[in-house]
């Protein structure tokens, strides 16, 4: 599955926005800095997918929730 940069970002920021779950808090769950959440949330970097991966383990979301457009579900 290719993954455009637009529906990453988009997923990442609605998820923390609907736990309301803050880009610091993920940060100190994560080990980085709030800059480096932050710059996720806007698509300015990316994620690696192990960090994909552990970032739905601490939002206690699927992977596919962060990185997939809802509106291409069937």
């Amino acid at each position: 599955m290719q993954v455009e940069h637009q529906q990453v970002r988009n997923r990442l920021r609605v998820v923390l926005a609907d736990k309301e779950i803050t880009n610091h808090w993920l940060a100190k769950q994560m080990g980085v800095t709030d800059m480096t959440v932050s710059r996720w949330s806007t698509n300015k970097i990316q994620p690696s997918i192990s960090q994909f991966v552990s970032i739905a383990k601490i939002l206690n979301v699927r992977l596919e929730d962060l990185i997939e457009d809802p509106n291409s579900r069937q």
